[in-house]
């Protein structure tokens, strides 16, 4: 997903667009530097997990965040 500022002055708005439509609504660049972040993330993601450090997700059932170790155990944030 991606969002895209909408306004003038101090009142703002972001609008969320879905990756399925995100063609028409933003620039190749935009698409492009979105595409970037994303593979960015997956990395540190991915280099966490070799060095066996803890990360933090989120979970989307019990819509909370929580941080996964090593070993699998997660906790969770109050």
């Amino acid at each position: 997903m991606s969002a895209k500022k909408e306004g003038t002055g101090k009142k703002l708005s972001v609008k969320v667009v879905h990756s399925s439509k995100q063609g028409c609504s933003i620039s190749v660049r935009d698409a492009e530097m979105d595409a970037r972040a994303t593979q960015a993330v997956k990395a540190a993601v991915a280099k966490a997990q070799f060095c066996k450090k803890p990360i933090a997700k989120y979970d989307l059932v019990a819509k909370r965040a929580y941080v996964e170790y090593a070993n699998g155990e997660r906790r969770y944030v109050n």
